[in-house]
């Protein structure tokens, strides 16, 4: 375990209070992020905003946090996760505060791109501080209770941001995370333990070759989908794949890296880390689509499509605590298996879903995929996290953040690029179908689904097959 600084309580007597520390910072993030998606045609509104700019709102957010996460997880080794993530803390809320002061959209925007800095550092070594926190064989338990926060926060996120809105206008959907960073910041001083960070010095040209490769990747992501082949398009794609390169090459060859290459060369850590990005891009293929199905299909109110995607988030807070503590008793690997599985069959049962379908038949396959990844997530985040060394926790940390980011973009993608090839560009455009555009409509989403369940099942696969407990002593 790292070295504590004097004056530190026992790190086995206070890990609960670690954890509740953790959770209280780590649930801001999933409500703002669902937040921001609900209040945006409000604030589009209240500015007069083209759509196109107001799409930056929550896209320079996501694009600033997957940028940075890696770099975030080699600083927290460097300087220590208690530093880096109160730091992020600090940033967040006083960029929460700024975002609800913002006299002009341009301004939100740049603002939203400091709370994503923040947010950045507050996600990217959390599991590194769990890791530390707890023994191995108490793991899978705190990764899991940890889940708690994140899916409760992806829950609450629709309905407190309309109602928030309503009682105070948008900006009170950002101020509300004042007081609670507040109360973040001061419980987390307290009670995080403040390991020292190992010697080492930052790898400058690493982390600015990273930054512009995730930051072009995701953007050509973004705009592939919305203007698709062209000379803008081929221009990001070259910038990142450039970037990509000579990040490869600079890692390779310098004596203190920011990422450690070496851990890939490890499966557990390597397959566990593939497999939670293809669970997420097949997640946010889900996600995304659904909610079309349910306002062009089936011609659900907004509230009621917001209550029934809850369903999915509920079902991983439920399972997910009891799969990461039963992961430390009988291993990761079946479980997380077993869990990607669930979330590949799933998908099977939303391709099969009617023009006209009940509210309960859509609930119930949005709950079996939350099951799933309840199953999935807790042994999988135990498996990557437990095969590395000490000193490279923070690394890995952000590893596993990164991937979780990128499937996030990758879905959103990959759902709209079969979608928009394979149902004409006429239905598309209608936000409410008839009974024909609506067997079109299906046709796209049907091969979406199915194809987040192909990558879900290869997960499954990677999670199975994955052998080696690594350099940590939990099991695999």
């Amino acid at each position: 375990m790292p070295p504590r600084s004097e004056g530190t309580t026992s790190v086995t007597g206070q890990r609960y209070q670690v954890l509740a520390a953790i959770m209280l910072g780590g649930i801001m993030g999933p409500i703002d992020a669902s937040i921001v998606n609900v209040i945006l045609p409000t604030i589009t509104g209240f500015f007069h905003a083209p759509l196109a700019t107001a799409q930056w709102v929550p896209l320079i957010y996501l694009l600033t946090i997957s940028s940075l996460l890696l770099f975030y997880g080699r600083l927290g080794d460097i300087l220590g996760y208690k530093r880096v993530y109160l730091a992020g803390l600090v940033c967040f809320t006083v960029a929460s505060g700024l975002c609800g002061l913002a006299p002009t959209i341009y301004w939100l925007i740049a603002f939203r791109a400091l709370q994503g800095v923040g947010a950045g550092m507050m996600m990217a070594v959390p599991y590194a501080i769990l890791t530390a926190a707890f023994p191995p064989q108490e793991r899978g338990r705190a990764l899991g209770l940890n889940a708690i926060s994140i899916s409760a926060g992806l829950a609450i996120g629709p309905t407190l941001g309309g109602l928030l809105t309503s009682l105070g206008g948008w900006r009170l959907a950002f101020l509300i995370n004042i007081p609670v960073g507040l109360a973040g910041l001061l419980w987390g001083r307290k009670v995080i333990p403040d390991w020292k960070g190992q010697p080492g010095k930052m790898d400058a040209r690493g982390a600015a070759t990273a930054f512009i490769f995730l930051f072009s990747f995701l953007y050509f992501i973004n705009q592939a989908q919305r203007l698709g082949p062209g000379i803008t398009t081929g221009t990001i794609l070259a910038i990142a794949i450039i970037a990509g390169a000579g990040f490869l090459y600079l890692e390779t060859r310098s004596p203190q890296p920011m990422v450690n290459l070496a851990l890939f060369r490890n499966r557990t850590f390597s397959l566990n880390t593939l497999s939670a990005l293809l669970n997420f891009v097949s997640q946010y293929i889900m996600v995304f689509l659904t909610p079309f199905y349910l306002q062009r299909v089936l011609h659900y109110p907004p509230d009621k499509i917001g209550l029934l995607m809850t369903s999915f988030p509920l079902a991983v807070m439920a399972v997910a605590p009891f799969s990461g503590a039963l992961s430390d008793r009988v291993g990761t690997r079946t479980l997380a298996a077993a869990g990607a599985a669930i979330c590949a069959l799933a998908l099977v049962t939303m391709a099969l879903l009617p023009v006209a379908a009940p509210p309960l038949a859509v609930g119930w396959r949005l709950a079996l995929f939350g099951l799933g990844t309840g199953i999935f997530q807790s042994p999988n985040n135990s498996a990557v996290m437990g095969s590395v060394p000490r000193p490279y926790l923070g690394i890995a940390s952000g590893v596993l953040a990164t991937a979780r980011n990128t499937g996030m973009a990758l879905g959103i993608a990959t759902g709209g690029l079969i979608l928009y090839a394979l149902v004409p560009p006429a239905v598309m455009a209608q936000n409410s179908l008839d009974a024909l555009e609506a067997a079109h409509f299906l046709t796209g989403l049907r091969y979406a689904y199915l194809s987040g369940a192909g990558l879900t099942a290869l997960a499954a696969v990677f999670s199975f097959v994955q052998f080696g407990a690594g350099i940590g002593k939990g099991k695999t």
